[in-house]
């Protein structure tokens, strides 16, 4: 699978520049992981860290369904990797998970999240809130926080993927 990433125009309105920024943040950590075996993908930055590029996108998988589905829409979807007794089980792996799992789970939280928002204005307030704070926001802050998400996680896979093979770049 060859990844294909190209930055929103500079003369978009505000919705297609968020939503184009956020796909180019989606497509830079998935550049971040071609090309690798399952082994290199689970293999941990530096002890003690458990950190790795899997472990990357199965936390995205999980904040994708957290913003888009239980903030933004209310529903009652549980983690698909944590647990209130392991809260960084995204980051936990074994030989068992793969590649082939984790992306297509990550994929299909992505399509969720993109089929949640297309119903909503900029301005739209979440029908949920925050579990934690109670917040609630609308549509522009849960966009504009996923793209700082990605950018900085993408900013920690460029030195996953450095270590793993020597690989640099955007």
């Amino acid at each position: 699978m060859t990844i294909e990433r190209s930055e929103p125009a500079a003369e978009a309105d505000e919705r297609t520049m968020l939503e184009g920024w956020l796909d180019y943040h989606r497509q830079t950590l998935a550049l971040k992981c071609e090309g690798l075996t399952d082994a290199q993908l689970r293999t941990a930055s530096v002890a003690p860290s458990t950190l790795s590029l899997m472990g990357l996108v199965r936390h995205m998988a999980e904040v994708e369904r957290s913003w888009f589905r239980r903030v933004l829409m209310d529903e009652d979807a549980g983690p698909i990797y944590s647990s209130d007794a392991d809260p960084d089980g995204d980051f936990r792996l074994t030989e068992a998970d793969t590649w082939a799992e984790a992306y297509a789970t990550w994929q299909a939280e992505i399509e969720t999240a993109r089929l949640h928002a297309a119903r909503f204005t900029l301005d739209d307030l979440s029908k949920g809130r925050h579990r934690r704070t109670g917040e609630i926001f609308n549509l522009r802050w849960i966009v504009t926080h996923m793209i700082e998400e990605y950018a900085r996680h993408n900013g920690h896979a460029d030195l996953l993927r450095e270590r793993i093979d020597g690989a640099t770049g955007d």
